[in-house]
C-alpha cells in the first residue's frame, strides 16, 4: 500500500506486483526492470520492444510483464514508457559497480563523465554516481535515457539523479 499511501513504491511492494529478474539473469548483463503498477490502457513499451520481451496482451489494461530471457537491455522501452516506469539495470557491469539507466526529462541533460548524486524512488539521495552514457536519438522523442554507474549494492534502489 506504499504507492497509494505515499505516492512511491517500496522495493518489497514492487517485488509482490511485478516479476523481477533473477540473480542468474542479472549476472548475464543489462535487463529491463518494469516498475509499472497501474492498470491503465497503455502499451507503448510492448510495441517498442523488437525482441518481444514485453507483453501486455488483452485487455490493454494488463500490467506489462518482461520475459527477461528475451530482453537484451537495449533501453528502447525506457524512453517509450509515458509513466517513466522502466529501468535498465546491469549488475554485471563490474565486480563492484552496477549501472542503472532511466528516463530523464529535466533540463539540462546530464553529460557523459559527470559526477552526480543518485536518488531512490522517493527522491532521497542514495550515493554518488557517474554518468556513463546518455542516449537521446530522435526516435526517443525528446526523452533522454541516462545511465549511471553506482556501487552494486544500490542497484535495486537507484532510479534517477538529483536534478542538476
Amino acid at each position: 500500500m506504499a504507492l497509494i499511501n505515499t505516492g512511491y513504491l517500496e522495493y518489497e511492494e514492487l517485488s509482490q506486483i511485478q516479476k523481477l529478474p533473477s540473480d542468474e539473469r542479472y549476472a548475464k548483463g543489462p535487463v529491463a526492470v518494469i516498475e509499472c503498477v497501474q492498470e491503465i490502457p497503455c502499451n507503448p513499451c510492448e510495441a517498442a520492444c523488437r525482441f518481444g520481451a514485453i507483453h501486455i496482451g488483452d485487455p490493454i489494461t494488463n500490467l506489462p510483464t518482461c520475459s527477461h530471457d528475451k530482453c537484451t537491455g537495449c533501453g528502447v522501452c525506457v524512453s517509450k514508457c509515458p509513466g517513466l516506469a522502466i529501468f535498465i539495470v546491469n549488475k554485471a557491469y563490474s565486480e563492484n559497480t552496477a549501472t542503472v539507466a532511466f528516463p530523464y526529462e529535466y533540463m539540462p541533460t546530464p553529460e557523459k563523465g559527470m559526477e552526480v548524486t543518485a536518488v531512490n524512488r522517493k527522491g532521497e539521495e542514495v550515493c554518488d554516481a557517474k554518468v556513463v552514457n546518455v542516449m537521446n536519438p530522435a526516435a526517443f522523442d525528446h526523452t533522454p535515457v541516462v545511465t549511471v554507474e553506482i556501487p552494486k549494492e544500490y542497484a535495486d534502489e537507484v532510479r534517477s539523479i538529483k536534478r542538476l
